[in-house]
């Protein structure tokens, strides 16, 4: 279970600059939850998101995962229990370094059989990266002394869902992670994500900028306005609602209509 509870952030506090990125923010996600979030450039999904992940300590507020209180747990130390993607394909890998590597780091990030991650992988463990690779079924199996700079966009994104989660984490958090690549690729990175996700009954985040989407996936629908959640459907209500329904519910958690081009021009388009 992952609780945020009051979470508040304000950068650059006392300046012309000052922003608040987090105003207040709660959120409760149970075990296997796979939430979608949709909001406006600056709503606080991707500041959210770094909280969560350790990348700065919020100002005030706590975040609970598995009951366990990881409010000023070090980031470095959160990233053995919690898998993330970004939306850009060539963060979360070495490009200079193997699959292989790749894999071995992330592995042994987070397992609990060993802390160093520059000790050896055994050559069961490689085998079983070999398997992993196999289920993506881009060939990269047999690919894993070539470096990840060779890969292209979508192969590489799928190598980092791979590295995410070759070891269960508590908690996925996925930014737009589909959102740079083509149509086709992001489709079998998504249905990848989808098969993963439900397999391991993982809990997971998920930003997306497509609102039908946000109602097709998983089984629970955010909306972020201000650094706050203003909506949240699941279950029967999720299941009977329209992308015009979702706009509507926006407009009266955040008193205002969505203004994101990209998300309305999605909605217009059904991309």
């Amino acid at each position: 279970m992952l609780r945020l509870l009051h979470l508040s952030k304000v950068f650059n506090r006392g300046t012309v600059n000052e922003k608040v990125a987090l105003d207040d923010l709660s959120l409760e996600l149970k075990d296997g939850d796979f939430a979608t979030i949709v909001g406006s450039n600056g709503a606080g999904k991707s500041t959210m998101f770094n909280a969560i992940a350790g990348s700065f300590f919020v100002d005030r507020g706590m975040i609970e995962l598995d009951g366990q209180d990881i409010t000023f747990v070090p980031e470095h130390v959160r990233s053995r229990f919690i898998g993330r993607l970004f939306q850009d394909p060539l963060m979360g890998t070495a490009p200079h370094m193997t699959i292989e590597e790749n894999l071995a780091v992330a592995y042994l990030r987070a397992s609990t059989r060993r802390h160093d991650v520059f000790s050896r992988v055994t050559k069961k463990e490689k085998e079983l990266f070999r398997e992993q690779l196999a289920l993506l079924h881009m060939g990269l199996e047999d690919r894993m002394k070539n470096p990840v700079g060779l890969l292209s966009g979508g192969q590489r994104q799928a190598l980092t869902l791979l590295m995410a989660t070759v070891v269960t984490p508590k908690l996925l958090l996925l930014d737009e992670h589909t959102a740079a690549l083509d149509p086709a690729t992001a489709e079998k990175v998504l249905d990848l994500t989808k098969k993963i996700v439900k397999e391991r009954k993982i809990t997971c985040l998920m930003v997306t900028h497509n609102m039908s989407q946000a109602l097709e996936l998983g089984n629970r629908t955010l909306m972020m306005s201000g650094g706050k959640v203003v909506f949240s459907a699941e279950g029967k209500e999720r299941e009977g609602m329209t992308v015009d329904d979702l706009l509507e519910k926006f407009t009266q958690g955040s008193g205002s209509a969505l203004d994101n081009d990209r998300i309305l021009l999605s909605t217009e388009q059904g991309i």
